[in-house]
């Protein structure tokens, strides 16, 4: 990721600071407060710790994340005396006025967090952050640090089953802005799935909060609202070489889309013109970086035929064509099929550029699709552009990481609960995480501090998901790297 400048800093720090502001939390929180401080307990030292209890969308691991807004968040904590003003109209009228006076001056100055890194892979049960300070102040923070995590988390380790799927070589971007759960969702998805694993994201905002590369290319209503040549303008274009007389790109065009045409057996009166039409005027605006969408109509009897002449056009003028974007049916067929006609076409045409042609596959792509993409088109080069379901996580909607009182006073503090799914291990804990010489088990020891307690929590590798060998082998090699570089974890 793109180190991101100073002023991108300051940025990402107010667009935290106005999105989570400490009002964004439940209003038990503060009744809970108020309770503390009526007891005189609000003072008193506390630990609480955040997990999750299962591993998202049935698989073995998640990626922790949303930690660097969790600390923004927690240096801008403080109250305004417009929020006091609102907490005293809702709080019950039998309220101590002392009570708000004792908000105005809360800050996170005695708060202490521990946390493994950002974008570790981590499991089920394992502490994420415990964070220690005065009992209402800690207190007050669960609501707001859990929406930090919680999605943040969830769309990072969605992110990185794409890329497992997709393997290591395979360029992603991350489309998913129109199908978010609102601008803040969207803002969020671009963050966290660039650091799961993401290339690219098509989010203008996100490139200039977080220094994510950005990428895009044409919508269908670009082609469509072109019907004829004539619309093209201008009908000129310079060559790459700098020679300042400008070519007739229509006549140039017409001439390499009847050699294309007799090239492939193609019959010239299926094609579209006006898709001819935008592809060339989009040329004309962008030689070097020319990838239109060629589903508009027809890949076979209009688009690819269209591409090749206008990108034809700009190579024999000395430009670089970037490849094609398709949008729509059967995605791994329409792959090799449109690489085939661009090594045919360098062949034919003596045109070597054409041969390094970029697809983009952009169609409802998920995990399964994506990892049928990857075994059937091997060698070809595809790059994958994924929306709805990465954004939206749609095999599980939430991550469900709980904020749980572990400590108050060096006491450890346990919940027992009618299920014993929500029993928690008390006491603050030191985590250790062990991997056997193959890789192959891994065992995580949890030891309560300062009690001679540990808690041994064991994981056998079962593959995730009976996609291919490749992803069971990325998915080995990245537990393996990340526990090798962190044995100790939250010290």
């Amino acid at each position: 990721m793109a180190a991101p400048s100073r002023n991108t800093c300051g940025l990402t720090e107010r667009s935290v600071r106005e999105r989570v502001p400490p009002l964004l939390t439940d209003l038990y929180q503060f009744t809970m407060a108020y309770a503390y401080w009526r007891a005189g307990r609000h003072q008193e030292p506390a630990v609480f710790e955040l997990f999750f209890r299962d591993n998202p969308f049935g698989g073995g691991f998640s990626l922790f994340a949303g930690l660097h807004d969790c600390l923004l968040f927690l240096r801008s904590f403080r109250f305004s005396d417009e929020d006091v003003e609102f907490l005293r109209s809702v709080l019950p009228p039998a309220t101590d006025p002392a009570f708000f006076q004792f908000l105005r001056g809360l800050d996170c100055s005695g708060v202490t967090v521990r946390s493994v890194p950002e974008g570790t892979v981590v499991f089920a049960r394992v502490p994420l952050m415990e964070v220690a300070g005065p009992l209402a102040v800690v207190q007050l923070l669960e609501t707001s640090l859990l929406c930090l995590v919680n999605y943040a988390s969830l769309v990072c380790s969605n992110a990185a089953r794409f890329r497992l799927a997709a393997g290591p070589r395979r360029r992603l971007l991350e489309m998913g802005l129109r199908r978010a759960q609102g601008p803040d969702g969207g803002l969020t998805a671009s963050r966290y799935t660039h650091i799961g694993g993401f290339d690219l994201t098509s989010n203008v905002q996100a490139g200039f909060l977080f220094g994510i590369p950005v990428a895009g290319t044409m919508a269908h209503s670009y082609v469509t609202s072109f019907n004829s040549l004539e619309e093209v303008w201008p009908q000129t274009l310079a060559a790459a070489n700098g020679d300042p007389e400008p070519v007739d790109v229509i006549s140039l065009t017409k001439g390499w889309l009847s050699r294309v045409c007799e090239l492939l057996g193609a019959e010239p009166e299926k094609i579209r013109e006006g898709e001819l039409a935008a592809f060339l005027s989009y040329a004309v605006a962008y030689p070097q970086n020319f990838l239109p969408v060629i589903d508009s109509y027809s890949v076979g009897c209009s688009g690819l035929l269209n591409f090749c002449a206008v990108a034809l056009t700009l190579c024999e003028l000395g430009h670089r064509p970037v490849g094609v974007r398709l949008d729509s049916g059967d995605l791994c067929k329409q792959s090799v099929d449109v690489r085939r006609v661009f090594r045919l076409c360098s062949e034919h045409f003596s045109i070597p550029a054409f041969d390094s042609l970029i697809i983009v596959g952009t169609n409802n792509i998920s995990e399964q699709s994506l990892a049928e993409l990857n075994k059937k088109v091997k060698g070809v080069n595809v790059m994958v552009g994924v929306g709805t379901h990465l954004v939206t996580c749609t095999k599980q909607p939430s991550l469900g990481c709980v904020y749980k009182l572990v400590e108050v006073r060096g006491r450890p503090r346990m919940k027992i609960s009618e299920d014993p799914e929500k029993s928690t291990v008390p006491g603050r804990k030191a985590v250790y995480r062990l991997v056997d010489a193959d890789v192959l088990g891994m065992i995580f020891l949890l030891k309560i501090k300062e009690i001679n307690i540990i808690c041994i929590y064991l994981f056998k590798y079962i593959p995730l998901f009976n996609i291919c060998n490749t992803v069971s082998y990325c998915l080995l090699s990245f537990v393996y790297v990340c526990s090798s570089h962190k044995v100790s974890l939250a010290k």
